[in-house]
């Protein structure tokens, strides 16, 4: 079977060339979305067990979006209904139909953290802080009255409104494990991020307001499950109590992994019957390919997600925990690049910030900044060279204003690159590095034309990266670790939770994990960007 590392790069990304509204399958949805071209994105060759959940969702998407009928007069309905069945959250009860449900441990109104259940557990039926199991969320809140509209997503050429609820997140009334019978793990895979210990420390705390006694952190993601000099790590309030103060992962780090065999055969092992899974989009996916094996040998584990991507490319999601951070942190490496360009004569500062397949973080950091003269992103093509290229304007910059900051994702300018077939542990694609090549073809240019310049790069990301969490991601952390307990506790696997339209909900994993989210160059927030920088289409 193949290995966990190898369930994380697989996606579709649909587009035209053509500058036009056109219809096309917009694979987070069961529908034809009409929606703005953006550039064609190859998708990976490797394609391996545990990545086919992503296959398999956007191939069920696409069969859904080509069998609507919009002459239908039910055509709405249909689609709800077929939206609704997609977002359904799996349950425990789903495969373990006996399964026995009673009544929450979680009651803020009833005991102390140190109270015991001796004689039964205890309840407050007055105690009105339960979610109900019918509650949704709403996933699109705007309604566009035309494509052409700015960021339009529509179902139909006519941009008709269709509600399109999902699962509210929270403690539920009835829970389907007795915490004295829990055994829950924590793991953090993938790359650091901040508020990771923030993550861990709030569901180490709510696993102990329900009365779980048993907590434990697996060392270095998935690796801990197989490498035997890797042993478990008991947490508890005390233990966890301050590790928030500080950046990295109390747990630690690593990409790749045992197989999905092997990582279930070690949750019977141990007794493990609670994970949490803090990581990305191919974190994610090995959380669905365990949570399917343990569903497939029909046994008791609850398989929860916490969505960690400093990029914030998961899709349906407001934002994921360590991107306000990023955008925070990004604003000091900007501020000493403009402070170096402006003293310098004919100073040119360039900033390269994270961002793989999305811009988010250059595009927000550009817009807080106001520092910003040029920003690049992966979602958005450009030219260097030629009449209408990001060298002419940079020249033009010099000429009346005497400097320049330039902004860049990682992930922009690959075009320009040597390719590479050089994969990371989690099967990613090796980028080369825009952020140097831009800087030495600014230098080329400049020495060209005979015009004296004086180039500053700035890579801040491993130092953005390694910081604790800022006030906003804290809070965002917080909320995620708790409603990531409820969720568990509730019978619910096979889920994430996040942040949509400002309220916590709960989503199947394919469905967040089909394709990375990105910048639409047609949002609003990227022309708000434009807005800020001044610069121009540089194509």
């Amino acid at each position: 079977m193949d290995a966990v590392s190898q369930a994380i790069t697989f996606g579709i990304s649909v587009a035209y060339k053509n500058n036009s509204s056109t219809l096309v399958p917009c694979h987070g949805l069961t529908s034809l979305i009409l929606r703005r071209a953006r550039s064609p994105a190859k998708p990976s060759s490797r394609i391996s067990h545990t990545s086919l959940v992503r296959a398999s969702a956007i191939q069920n998407t696409k069969t859904s979006a080509s069998s609507i009928d919009l002459s239908d007069p039910e055509w709405k309905s249909k689609y709800e209904r077929d939206f609704e069945q997609r977002f359904s959250i799996p349950h425990i009860t789903d495969v373990l139909p006996d399964a026995e449900a009673i009544r929450s441990t979680f009651c803020l109104k009833m005991r102390s953290p140190t109270e015991d259940f001796v004689g039964g557990y205890p309840s407050d039926e007055e105690w009105h802080g339960y979610i109900n199991n019918n509650d949704r969320v709403l996933l699109k809140v705007i309604s566009y009255s035309s494509p052409t509209s700015a960021g339009a997503e529509c179902i139909d050429p006519d941009c008709s409104w269709v509600e399109q609820w999902i699962h509210r997140a929270g403690p539920r009334e009835k829970i389907y494990f007795k915490p004295e019978e829990v055994k829950a793990a924590i793991i953090t895979c993938g790359g650091l991020c901040p508020g990771l210990n923030d993550v861990i420390r709030h569901i180490v705390i709510t696993l102990e307001i329900y009365g779980v006694k048993n907590i434990v952190g697996i060392p270095f993601g998935y690796r801990g499950f197989s490498d035997k000099d890797l042993t478990e790590m008991p947490l508890s309030r005390k233990v966890v109590q301050n590790i928030h103060l500080s950046g990295g992962s109390l747990l630690g780090v690593s990409r790749g992994g045992p197989s999905v065999s092997e990582i279930v055969d070690s949750l019977e092992e141990r007794g493990i019957n609670m994970l949490f899974v803090l990581g990305g989009n191919g974190t994610h996916a090995g959380a669905n390919a365990i949570h399917d094996e343990c569903r497939k040998r029909k046994i008791k584990v609850a398989v929860v997600g916490v969505p960690k991507t400093i990029d914030n490319d998961i899709l349906h999601m407001d934002k994921t925990f360590g991107f306000d951070t990023a955008v925070e942190e990004a604003q000091r490496a900007i501020n000493s690049a403009y402070i170096e360009a402006h003293s310098a004569y004919h100073g040119i500062g360039v900033v390269k910030l994270m961002g793989r397949n999305s811009g988010f973080i250059a595009m927000q950091a550009s817009l807080a900044s106001g520092q910003v003269d040029i920003c690049l992103i992966p979602e958005v093509p450009f030219h260097l060279h030629g009449p209408n290229g990001v060298l002419k304007h940079l020249k033009y910059l010099i000429e009346t204003k005497g400097s320049a900051v330039i902004c860049v994702a990682e992930g922009a300018g690959q075009n320009f690159l040597e390719k590479t077939n050089a994969k990371d542990a989690s099967g990613n694609t090796v980028l080369g590095d825009f952020g140097v090549y831009i800087q030495q073809e600014t230098k080329k240019y400049f020495k060209e034309k005979s015009i004296p310049i004086d180039v500053k790069y700035i890579d801040p990301t491993y130092m953005i990266r390694a910081v604790r969490a800022n006030a906003s991601d804290g809070i965002l952390c917080t909320v995620l670790g708790q409603n990531a307990v409820h969720g568990a506790f509730a019978g619910y696997s096979g889920i994430t939770v996040g942040i949509i339209n400002t309220h916590y909900a709960y989503l199947p994993i394919p469905e967040v994990i089909a394709y990375p989210k990105s910048v639409d160059p047609n949002s609003r927030m990227w022309h708000r960007c434009l807005t800020s920088t001044g610069q121009p289409d540089f194509l």
